[in-house]
């Protein structure tokens, strides 16, 4: 096995990593001014959902499942935001914010009942939960509604010196740090690597998978209140977009769709490629459709280095 493989193998977030300073490179030789003081909080605004979107798919798929409906639930909590909280009056942060992020969570904890619980396939009971979703986003706000003046702004900007989207996307790592913290993510890698060796080391595998999918539930409902703030409308449109990206920064990233491999750091940096690529072919002047397809051709990417290079199961297979 060649050093670069044992290096990817060791840190599967490397692959991303270098892939990103190489995006970043392309991106100032065509724009000096990409990372420039004044740009930088617009830049991190707009990069913030795909992180997110991505840190939230993240649990189900280190449980050994997935949960492609993370996209579509941060276009919802989006347009319930914008189109059915404010007008009601109950726009103001101390309530919305706890209100939407619960909702969120709450819609995560379903798809994990139905998996964990009602033995449903992840596919299956995430892709109903998208359609579901994406139902409902279009029921309340089949067109855009502009949203007025609101809390959500100070992320698209600043607060002081620190961009608003450092808070966002901090406030999903520290949750996730203090979780470390905690048995959860030991036993949620244990899980996801095997459930049955976990379950006989005394793991409840149903509360884990469960508290996963809230997490990424949790996650998605951050993205949807990074996403209001660079929108300021409600945006049903973009529900498909995010349930690809979600999950190509995460398998993109190093996290194996086999389960029990990965974590945030290596969705961050899955979702900075993105982010970086989506850039790079905008300003060159290529069409919109060909940027879905880059996605694409990223999500294969990531699916194939995670069975094949990224997968240490390999060397114990041969060995």
């Amino acid at each position: 096995m060649s050093r670069v493989q044992q290096l990817l193998q060791r840190w599967p977030f490397a692959f991303a990593l270098l892939l990103a300073l190489v995006l970043l490179v392309l991106n100032l030789l065509i724009s000096p001014s990409f990372l420039s003081p004044q740009r930088l909080p617009a830049t991190l605004s707009t990069l913030a959902p795909f992180v997110l979107v991505g840190f939230a798919s993240t649990p189900a798929i280190l449980s050994g499942g997935i949960d492609i409906s993370v996209g579509p639930l941060a276009t919802f909590i989006n347009c319930f935001f914008v189109a059915i909280l404010i007008p009601a009056g109950l726009g103001n942060w101390q309530v919305a914010a706890p209100l939407v992020l619960l909702l969120a969570a709450a819609i995560g904890a379903i798809n994990g009942v139905l998996i964990a619980v009602l033995r449903l396939h992840p596919v299956v009971a995430t892709t109903g939960m998208l359609f579901l979703l994406i139902g409902l986003s279009l029921t309340i706000a089949q067109n855009p509604i502009a949203a007025p003046d609101n809390w959500t702004e100070i992320f698209a900007g600043s607060v002081g010196i620190i961009p608003g989207a450092l808070i966002s996307i901090g406030a999903a790592a520290l949750i996730w740090f203090g979780l470390r913290r905690t048995a959860f993510v030991s036993n949620l890698l244990a899980t996801g690597e095997s459930d049955i060796s976990a379950f006989g080391s005394g793991v409840n595998t149903t509360a884990v998978r469960i508290l996963a999918y809230s997490v990424g539930g949790l996650f998605a409902g951050i993205a949807g209140i990074a996403l209001t703030a660079i929108v300021q409308s409600s945006q049903s449109s973009l529900a498909t977009t995010y349930a690809l990206l979600g999950l190509a920064a995460a398998v993109l990233g190093g996290t194996s769709l086999a389960g029990g491999r990965g974590g945030l750091l290596g969705a961050l940096f899955g979702a900075i490629c993105i982010y970086l690529l989506q850039q790079l072919l905008t300003a060159s002047g290529v069409a919109p459709s060909l940027i879905q397809f880059a996605y694409g051709a990223l999500l294969v990417v990531g699916v194939v280095l995670g069975a094949t290079l990224l997968n240490p199961r390999l060397k114990k297979v041969r060995s």
